[in-house]
């Protein structure tokens, strides 16, 4: 095993830290208490992407699944196959998502989807012709909560890549 930044144990995070942690018990939100400021955030973050957003859950994952493929996030990537799969998206659409550059063979909407996590994930800023499809097809507040989601994978493929966090058994 190589060198990765610890988890810490349960213990010794404070308990205001160990209650927000508990409430959301992955290792992910375990390596989060390493930086006790910004757990809290992180979770209400993430909360409402994943439970509040109004967009729909289907389509966020196929999304969140091309942006762990295109940033090689196993843990996320190993976490979302299986919450897609509670979506309703087939092993079949799983692999193409996980194997096509660029994706193509999915549905319409599908593709595009698979488009946005690519150039945000690939060249940070969205084209004007994938932010064009996408307000037309969701509007402003689904552009923009599809985007936000898309970010918001980014940013936790990155850093669960730089920190190391190991997988659970899950």
């Amino acid at each position: 095993m190589g060198i990765r930044i610890p988890l810490p144990e349960m213990e010794s995070i404070a308990p205001e830290i160990r209650v927000l942690v508990e409430s959301f018990p992955m290792n992910v939100a375990r390596m989060m208490a390493n930086s006790p400021a910004s757990v809290k955030g992180f979770l209400e973050l993430a909360q409402s992407i994943l439970f509040y957003s109004a967009f729909d859950p289907r389509k966020r994952e196929i999304a969140v699944l091309r942006v762990a493929h295109v940033t090689n996030a196993v843990y996320e990537w190993t976490h979302h196959v299986v919450l897609a799969k509670n979506f309703d998206i087939s092993d079949k659409e799983i692999e193409i998502i996980r194997t096509e550059e660029p994706v193509t063979s999915l549905a319409e909407e599908g593709n595009l989807l698979c488009l946005v996590a690519d150039e945000i994930s690939r060249n940070v800023r969205l084209s004007d012709d994938a932010l064009s499809k996408i307000l037309e097809r969701y509007g402003t507040q689904g552009a923009t909560e599809l985007i936000l989601c898309v970010s918001y994978f980014n940013f936790l493929s990155r850093f669960l890549e730089s920190t190391r966090v190991e997988l659970e058994q899950i």
